[in-house]
């Protein structure tokens, strides 16, 4: 198959910016001696469903099939792959299971690196179709991940049955659903033909960690005493994410009936409804208490999970088909107000990831001049 000529000028430039961006993130991770947290794939999740599902949905293909889509993709790829730089570094330093495996609960977060390579995937292969060979590889390589992933999540909820750490569940363990059903958009994305019973397989497998790791969650915010400001974790949104999520992979696969689909957007509203009245109620107590600063403009990287439960949120009712007036009606409401939100909800996070950032370079300037035997007053 011949290549246009301005395609492959073009593909090469994406490669050159995916290079330079890619070293650039790894050589500040070096340099500044940072280990990423176990969710920091979060950030390549939240970005890939926004530009491949809410940004999509919403300007049409031809906008973001161009220039604009391609960028976004291209920056997103280059943090997936040096957050894999710095994961892969913990394990010749030595660090890996200290950091991401020790603990019982935040072994969870591994499923981000499932998710986010999952999105990738499908972004190559959409955004980049010349590519085509690489999203194949990585979808085999993410299925025997996802494998592995599975297997550390059941033994880790065997350790939450019987110990008090089952008091600190929270919306992480949702990435055992989130994860699963990533897999099946993405095999069902690069491959034709996905043999039925391994998609049913694989949404049913979805669907039961859905209701095991919803107990964990329900259970520990009813028999525990707790403070919403202070005890409410951001993850929990994926309570309605893992929801929604599951529903596009329904979609996707078409193997249930548009009724049950529709049930389950409904489910999904309902949670996301109640989730987030919850989330509204806990940001008016946290600024009475902390106040703005303190309160909410402060960097934490499971608030990217937030963006992600909302985009995936929009993005599956985009694409579900609703006949009834309200619902109807409900669904034009989400979907022209609802990309603000998302847009306004990404700007804000950008701008404290950065200061983060900024941060974060401070102290390392600071701690490699103390170390020099130079101090500067703060």
């Amino acid at each position: 198959m011949n290549i246009p000529y301005k395609v492959m000028v073009m593909t090469l430039i994406y490669i050159i910016l995916l290079c330079i961006l890619s070293i650039s993130i790894v050589l500040f991770f070096s340099f500044n001696k940072i280990y990423i947290k176990t969710s920091a794939m979060a950030v390549v999740m939240a970005l890939g469903i926004v530009t491949e599902g809410a940004l999509l949905s919403f300007f049409g293909m031809h906008f973001f099939r161009g220039i604009y889509g391609k960028l976004l993709s291209t920056f997103n790829l280059s943090l997936w792959t040096s957050f894999i730089f710095s994961l892969s570094m913990t394990c010749f330093k030595g660090k890996f299971k200290e950091l991401h495996y020790s603990h019982p609960i935040n072994r969870f977060g591994i499923g981000t690196w499932v998710a986010g390579t999952s999105i990738c995937g499908i972004i190559i292969y959409k955004e980049f179709p010349q590519w085509g060979a690489v999203s194949e590889v990585l979808t085999f390589l993410n299925a025997g991940l996802w494998a592995v992933y599975l297997g550390l999540c059941m033994r880790s909820f065997y350790v939450l049955s019987h110990s008090s750490l089952k008091e600190n569940s929270n919306g992480i363990l949702l990435l055992t659903t989130v994860s699963t059903q990533s897999i099946v958009l993405l095999s069902n994305t690069i491959f034709a033909e996905i043999p039925l019973i391994i998609n049913k397989t694989l949404l049913m497998i979805g669907f039961c960690f859905y209701m095991v790791s919803a107990f964990y969650i329900i259970k520990r915010y009813i028999t525990s005493s707790w403070i919403v400001e202070t005890d409410w974790n951001n993850t929990n949104c994926i309570l309605h994410g893992a929801i929604s999520i599951s529903g596009i992979a329904c979609i996707t696969t078409k193997v249930l009936d548009e009724r049950i689909i529709q049930f389950i957007w409904i489910a999904a509203l309902t949670v996301f409804i109640l989730i987030e009245c919850i989330e509204l109620w806990r940001l008016i107590l946290r600024i009475k208490r902390f106040g703005i600063n303190k309160g909410i403009l402060i960097y934490d990287v499971t608030q990217w999970s937030r963006i992600f439960t909302f985009a995936m949120f929009y993005t599956f009712t985009s694409l579900i088909s609703i006949h009834a007036a309200i619902l109807s009606f409900l669904k034009n409401i989400i979907l022209s107000a609802g990309i603000w939100i998302i847009l306004f909800l990404l700007i804000m996070e950008a701008l404290l990831s950065i200061q983060f950032v900024f941060n974060t370079y401070k102290k390392s300037a600071g701690r490699r001049q103390t170390e020099n035997g130079v101090t500067f007053p703060s």
